[in-house]
């Protein structure tokens, strides 16, 4: 493997659009934040102390135990480029922390990139994994083990009362953050959204968008995570979103049945216009185009529109960020240039598919 690999390969395991209930959420992340007991957090430390993190890392991957997980691959963010760590920052292999602020950071990616652990970002360490559909619990269950592995050799920070101590004291007690990212556009049209997500935001969730913190909820996705970190067990953290997860998907079914049933003729229009100017259009900007994608993707799913895989629809999510596109054509364009070449890729993407 090498980072030309991973930035070559579009698509991504998350991406497949094969997992349970992957009709509503498109993938399913736990992440767990570490740190080594006796070293500065990050953010102070010195590039010598950082270089010993990753050390200490390299040790631990090294034995048995680990390279029994899986197969990885470690990247030096200090050998890539600008555009290549925002290619890796769109497939969600790293997070706009490591790209952007971390010094001396690097990230483990396996084979098929549901894992990424990333070193010295935020934190030394964050173990995440990545999964497409609902799979919340078996993410769960690979990250704990990498832990596991990496607990058994490393001294982690952690306080008897507090729990495992992180850089942000949002993370402070268990440092997971599982999320699941949903397309929820039958909640948006029927106006349901606002109140649902107000009363997530009661019960110990957050909604971000699809990057994270600070990021838009584009193209109808959203990303809804546990906010406390503290109190309560890993177990219970998960088994509370993975509820609160299965009834935001009935909701999200019954509108969409609703309708079907009582607008199928002014839904179908809409969703039919949106495939048209994806199919036509020579200039596009991303907004519009997630917003076109999201009412494709909702045609697919509801079999107004048949012929085209959903995974088609995540792919293009992807490919049609800034960084992708600046990658293919091989050099910096301008945002009007993006926006013919966004559209270009879309015509001929779509276009593929159908002539399958």
């Amino acid at each position: 493997m090498s980072l030309q690999r991973f930035l070559e390969k579009a698509v991504s395991e998350w991406m497949s659009g094969e997992g349970p209930d992957s009709d509503i959420v498109i993938s399913s992340r736990v992440r767990l934040a570490r740190n080594l007991r006796l070293h500065p957090f990050p953010m102070l430390a010195t590039e010598s102390q950082a270089k010993e993190i990753i050390g200490q890392v390299s040790q631990v991957m090294n034995t048995e135990e680990f390279q029994n997980l899986d197969q990885f691959e470690t990247l030096y963010l200090n050998d890539i480029s600008g555009l290549e760590k925002r290619v890796l920052v769109e497939k969600h292999l790293i997070s706009p922390h490591l790209a952007n602020e971390s010094r001396h950071g690097a990230v483990i990616l396996s084979e098929n990139e549901a894992v990424s652990i990333m070193v010295n970002e935020e934190d030394h360490l964050r173990i995440q994994c990545l999964f497409p559909g609902f799979q919340l619990k078996e993410a769960w269950n690979i990250s704990n083990q990498i832990d596991d592995v990496f607990e058994s050799y490393l001294d982690f920070a952690f306080d008897e009362r507090r729990g495992y101590l992180t850089s942000c004291p949002t993370n402070v007690g268990t440092g997971i953050r599982a999320s699941v990212m949903m397309h929820l556009p039958a909640l948006v049209l029927t106006q349901q959204i606002n109140r649902i997500l107000a009363a997530i935001g009661q019960i110990g969730l957050v909604v971000r968008g699809i990057y994270g913190e600070g990021s838009e909820a584009a193209g109808n996705l959203f990303q809804i995570s546990n906010q406390i970190t503290l109190g309560h067990s890993e177990e219970e953290i998960i088994d509370n979103l993975y509820n609160v997860a299965n009834q935001i998907i009935d909701h999200e079914r019954a509108a969409r049945k609703t309708l079907l049933e009582h607008n199928k003729i002014e839904v179908e229009d809409k969703l039919c216009r949106s495939y048209g100017i994806l199919s036509n259009a020579r200039v596009i900007e991303s907004k519009e185009a997630a917003t076109r994608l999201s009412d494709l993707r909702l045609a697919i799913d509801t079999g107004l529109i048949q012929g085209i895989s959903p995974k088609v629809i995540n792919e293009l999510m992807v490919l049609i960020q800034p960084g992708f596109l600046q990658l293919y054509s091989g050099k910096d364009l301008t945002p009007e240039q993006r926006d013919v070449r966004r559209a270009k890729l879309i015509r001929e993407r779509l276009l593929s598919v159908v002539d399958q």
